[in-house]
């Protein structure tokens, strides 16, 4: 389990675009990394939108925003397309 204030290990997963990421690809950087259960759902919907929202702020800070489901890589391009999402 990893606690507050400790660096989490290095994991890469496939992207939507296709390409594989890892947390380390993002060196210097903060990372907000959330978890969510589904696409488009009302909550993750609304979720998402909040951080698309900040999504300028927080690159002013030097931070990025990653998002994780289980849903295939079709699905989540949709949600973002839908949603105009652009992290």
């Amino acid at each position: 389990m990893i606690r507050q204030g400790e660096k989490p290990p290095d994991f890469t997963l496939d992207s939507d675009d296709g390409k594989k990421i890892s947390l380390s690809d993002f060196r210097g950087k903060n990372i907000v990394l959330y978890f969510y259960p589904k696409d488009g759902t009302p909550g993750c919907t609304q979720e998402a939108i909040e951080f698309q929202n900040l999504n300028r702020k927080f690159g002013n800070i030097n931070t990025v925003i990653l998002g994780i489901s289980k849903d295939s890589m079709e699905s989540h391009r949709k949600f973002k397309e839908k949603n105009n999402l652009h992290f």
